[in-house]
């Protein structure tokens, strides 16, 4: 099992303590709030250049001029992008073009939210969180070899969630045409997609010096719970009687810390296919536990069987 080393409650700053970034370029999707803010904090502190890419311009405007002034220097910017709309991420990797690519995070998410489709038609969490980021990865995949440097891959972070245990994929009715709808099993499934989403990456791409794996960061209270009322986070135990957070939960500076690791770690370089969590490669799931990874996801007849149905449903691929 590979690790870090690290405590799992470690803060994104310290996993970059010591590594010099100058001359590297990272996007970070939905880097604007919550745990993507700090991960733009981190990889800018390092030295890096970042590319903070939403949807909302303010929010993302507002993140740059915070991560900016903190560094003293202007290392982050901003780059606008709908992963619920497949026509706005074409036009995002387009622009983009071959330009070298060091790290892309696919830190982006929606979680929980009411039956609703995207510009294309497609489930909202499995459309977003796992077509959209789909269609970013692969699009850039050129910008990502590029990217990668004489002893040094790039990499693709996937981040994925214990929800994905809620669901594996369902390949009959992906998008709930036919059947009942479960907010939480459609984002187990989504989960599910992009830890699978790297296992597929990675299989294409990492003779071309370029790695992916998958992160859960766990735990953290982020604008990803804008569709859980409290009463409802509390029912699920997430808060305790008094309202303060369950034991366990990370801040987002501490949720923020396995992703960083997934871009820079040197215990990851030349790794790929990988579920990672708290600083470390995750073991199997063990029924009770808050941690490890399914089969289901990591499974690669259901990664060769998804990346077939993405291309597709997206038109794009490698």
């Amino acid at each position: 099992m590979i690790t870090s080393g690290l405590d799992p409650y470690t803060d994104a700053s310290v996993v970059v303590a010591g590594k010099d970034l100058s001359g590297q370029t990272a996007i970070v999707t939905g880097g604007a709030t919550g745990i993507g803010i700090e991960t733009v904090k981190a990889l800018a502190g390092a030295g890096a250049d970042v590319v903070i890419a939403v949807r909302k311009r303010d929010l993302g405007e507002a993140a740059a001029k915070e991560v900016n002034a903190a560094m003293g220097a202007e290392r982050a910017s901003v780059g606008m992008v709908d992963l619920a709309d497949l026509s706005s991420v074409k036009a995002f990797t387009a622009a983009w073009g071959g330009k070298p690519l060091n790290m892309l995070i696919n830190n982006a998410g929606v979680m929980a939210c009411p039956l609703s489709y995207t510009a294309d038609d497609l489930e909202m969490q499995l459309g977003t969180n796992h077509f959209g980021h789909f269609a970013l990865g692969v699009g850039l995949a050129g910008a990502l070899r590029n990217g990668a440097k004489a002893g040094r891959a790039a990499r693709l972070v996937s981040l994925s969630s214990i929800g994905h245990l809620r669901s594996a994929m369902n390949f009959e009715d992906p998008h709930y045409r036919s059947r009942d709808y479960d907010k939480w099993a459609a984002y187990g499934q989504s989960k599910t997609a992009n830890a699978l989403f790297a296992v597929g990456f990675d299989k294409r791409l990492a003779s071309q010096g370029v790695n992916a794996n998958s992160v859960m960061p766990c735990g953290i209270f982020t604008p990803l719970q804008r569709h859980l009322p409290h009463e409802e986070q509390v029912a699920m135990g997430w808060y305790d009687a008094e309202g303060k957070p369950a034991v366990g939960f990370k801040t987002p500076a501490q949720g923020a810390s396995t992703s960083v690791w997934a871009a820079v770690g040197d215990e990851l370089e030349g790794v790929g296919g990988l579920y990672l969590e708290n600083l470390a490669e995750a073991g199997p799931y063990q029924p009770g536990n808050r941690f490890g990874v399914a089969p289901h996801a990591l499974d690669t007849e259901a990664a060769e069987r998804l990346w077939r149905l993405s291309e597709e449903t997206t038109g794009v691929s490698l």
